[in-house]
């Protein structure tokens, strides 16, 4: 039997906590592959094979896009450079910008989704910022 509509929001949310978690662990030692590090990250949580999936194609396309991904989001980051971001917010704004390069989830929903994020392991100025920031590249990129 397939998932249900929610049961299927909840393995999404779930697997964008995950890539989030191991996006972080990535970010504070950039001496191995994000793969190797989300797959570490995912073992020793018992990340269950869904929500791995999930996650795995948000980090694939994180790491086959990085270079690409870091220059959009500096072209709408005018006033702060990533390096200078804290490492929740250079990773949320990682984060949506390759869902919304993915582009299987609604803009829209990749924006509310990052700022619940943001919100949960940020700050209400975090969300903020991260809101702003995802929305004036999705309208770049020609999502909104």
């Amino acid at each position: 039997m397939p998932p249900t509509p929610r049961k299927r929001e909840r393995e999404l949310t779930r697997g964008r906590v995950r890539a989030l978690q191991a996006l972080y662990a990535w970010d504070a030692r950039h001496d191995e592959s994000l793969a190797s590090v989300a797959s570490r990250v995912w073992d020793d949580l018992a990340v269950e094979n869904d929500v791995r999936q999930r996650a795995n194609a948000i980090i694939t396309e994180l790491a086959s896009a990085s270079a690409e991904i870091d220059r959009q989001l500096a072209d709408v980051t005018t006033n702060w450079r990533l390096e200078r971001l804290g490492a929740i917010e250079r990773c949320l704004l990682r984060l949506g910008a390759a869902e919304l390069r993915i582009g299987e989830t609604p803009p829209r929903v990749v924006l509310q989704e990052s700022v619940r994020l943001a919100e949960r392991f940020g700050s209400e100025q975090a969300a903020k910022f991260v809101n702003g920031v995802l929305d004036s590249l999705a309208r770049r990129m020609g999502k909104l």
